[in-house]
């Protein structure tokens, strides 16, 4: 912030020059008859849909090409999808304009639109960019070198290979490299989350000193927070010099045009990784919104703005760069939002510097819940696996029957279970009942003694229930940032995250269950000289049993609920294959796994739901 303000004075008399200049060169070249005549676009070109992929770079140069759209007139709107789906929108004309098609990794996502016609390929907006695996220089020291050496360090890797999200290029390639069982890596997994829970996952190995092999790229400001080493050998997987890549702008086909103005701006809009990196430093480290990043970022880089928009002119026809500096002085002086912004009250920083104090001060707590949560998931899994299939299936339909008396009932948990298993689903469908099976019974050792004391106390429902509305209403992702941070990518955060999710049901519903019980009961019970203990066993448990009951059924559906939200994080499980479907635009795939999913809820809810609910089914 010294820099900044230091060279304010400079900046303001160089892009005084810089425009005096542009508009004196324009002036000869117009008189000379040979400078392009500005081009006014057309009202439909007023409104510019951008696509953020998620990538911090992409959303950093979206940011800053929406923000200078603004200040040019025109409307930006950003919306947040995969790679697949960006492609798929420019062809159905639902997007105009991409900056972030990363080549070579998304050849194979770009191919079919370039052949069909649909979308147009502009510029390379950035040079000298590169996406592989990395290591950090600890793990590179020890001899993790080369993608052939990952496999000898199988056992500290836990056999993982940790990527960003479902449906990504770059983890694609990684799968492809473990299902051909290159480089020996066919035993390997790929844990798939976000960029930012990667990231977490990387700071957690680097503060332990363990080894991690994870998706990298330049430019990004990992390359500056951690000391890390980009992987040889990978030629033939991310392409040769560490998969290095040019990103190019896409449009949709006859966008430029229709918007001859804005094709210009295109056609002159580059970055260099430095520039890119310091804003997305800006968003990552420093915690600042992209738009804000991106208006620091013109501010701040006067000569590349004014190249930008060499014979570029505004929405209603003015020369773009003499527009622009009148539009910055006027936002300055006239826009309350932007005071506000810049007076912001730091309700966010606050929350992020007590995550880090918390995340410093209780590492070992956090280690030791985490160890635990995930032994005894992955130990449930296990045993799951362990059990012959046909056997599992039997077992199922046996308990059906044993609950519902149904022979219904017990039929149909077999068709469904094999049904599964034919999809190729079977392992998946594991994963997810362990983490199910797991959130239900920590939901209900916690939310059934809990309800109980909140029947016997109403003061402490009273406290507890805004507490319960806020945990169900309150955005999944909010708590699930927080859980990321301070447990790692995996199970640890999918289960926290569920059990927050699911806890009030039980709470709920057993606090009415108890709360129900006819008062004649309880008076029998006291009249027999019961203690409350015996009250409460003998008595209000008993007669608020179905109600309990049907709380625990909703936990578990709550639960399941959550399979996708956990896929999010690297829990595994059915929610993969829908997420990646989602971000790929599988359209079979997605239906195979959300249809498989409803399979499983049925069977779970007919087998714990209730008696007087079932009808004998």
């Amino acid at each position: 912030m010294r820099h900044s303000n230091a060279v304010r004075p400079r900046t303001s008399l160089l892009v005084a020059s810089t425009l005096l200049l542009l508009l004196t060169g324009t002036q000869r070249a117009a008189a000379e008859g040979s400078a392009p005549a500005l081009v006014r676009d057309p009202p439909q070109c007023q409104l510019v849909r951008l696509p953020d992929i998620g990538w911090t770079d992409v959303t950093a140069t979206t940011a800053v090409f929406s923000a200078l759209l603004t200040r040019l007139g025109y409307r930006p709107t950003i919306t947040v999808l995969s790679v697949p789906v960006a492609f798929a929108s420019l062809r159905h004309k639902d997007l105009d304009v991409f900056l972030g098609n990363w080549m070579p990794v998304q050849e194979r996502d770009r191919r079919p639109y370039i052949e069909d016609g649909s979308i147009e390929v502009g510029r390379a907006n950035l040079t000298g960019a590169k996406y592989t695996l990395a290591v950090p220089a600890y793990a590179y020291d020890a001899g993790l070198r080369t993608f052939a050496d990952i496999e000898r360090f199988a056992t500290p890797l836990h056999g993982s290979i940790y990527g960003i999200e479902a449906g990504n290029d770059g983890n694609h390639l990684v799968l492809s490299m473990i299902n051909r069982n290159l480089f020996g890596l066919g035993s390997f997994k790929l844990v798939e989350s976000s960029e930012q829970g990667m990231l977490a996952e990387v700071e957690r190995a680097v503060r332990a000193h363990r080894p991690i092999v994870f998706l990298a790229w330049d430019p990004h400001p990992m390359n500056m927070r951690f000391d890390i080493r980009y992987l040889d050998g990978g030629d033939s997987v991310f392409g040769p010099h560490y998969g290095e890549a040019t990103v190019y702008t896409n449009t949709r086909a006859g966008f430029t045009r229709e918007c001859p103005n804005l094709g210009r701006l295109l056609k002159n809009l580059s970055f260099t990784t430095r520039q890119e990196s310091r804003v997305m430093d800006d968003i990552l480290n420093r915690h600042q919104p992209p738009e804000v990043a991106a208006a620091s970022f013109l501010k701040a880089n006067p000569d590349t703005v004014a190249t930008w928009l060499q014979g570029v002119a505004t929405f209603d026809g003015r020369p773009a760069l003499a527009a622009m500096l009148g539009t910055d002085k006027l936002i300055a002086r006239v826009s309350l939002e932007r005071w506000l912004a810049d007076h912001k009250i730091p309700v966010g920083d606050t929350v992020a510097q007590f995550i880090e104090w918390v995340k410093a001060h209780g590492s070992l707590i956090f280690n030791g819940v985490s160890a635990v949560i995930r032994g005894g998931v992955e130990g449930l899994t296990a045993l799951l696996r362990i059990i012959p299939s046909p056997l599992l299936v039997l077992g199922a339909a046996g308990l059906a029957y044993f609950l519902r008396r149904s022979w219904a009932l017990a039929g149909f948990v077999i068709a469904a279970l094999l049904f599964i298993m034919n999809q190729g689903y079977w392992e998946p469908t594991l994963e997810t009942l362990s983490l199910v099976i797991a959130a239900a019974v920590v939901s209900t050792l916690i939310g059934v003694p809990l309800g109980v004391a909140c029947a016997h106390r109403p003061r402490l429902y009273a406290t507890l229930r805004p507490v319960l509305d806020l945990m169900q209403t309150l955005p999944t992702f909010v708590y699930l940032i927080p859980t990321l941070v301070l447990f790692g990518l995996g199970v640890v955060p999918g289960l926290i995250s569920t059990v927050i999710f699911a806890l009030p049901a039980p709470i709920r519903l057993t606090q009415l269950g108890i709360s129900s019980v006819p008062k004649s009961l309880i008076e029998a019970g006291d009249a027999f000289g019961a203690t409350p203990a015996q009250r409460l066993w003998k008595v209000e448990l008993p007669s608020a049993a179905p109600t309990i009951l049907a709380g625990i059924t909703q936990c578990i559906m709550l639960s399941l609920s959550m399979v996708v939200i956990a896929a999010l994080v690297g829990a595994g499980g059915l929610g993969v294959p829908v997420v990646r479907a989602l971000n790929s635009v599988q359209v079979g795939m997605g239906f195979e796994a959300g249809f498989v999913i409803v399979l499983l809820a049925i069977v779970l809810d007919r087998i714990t739901r209730p008696a007087d609910r079932d009808g004998g089914a």
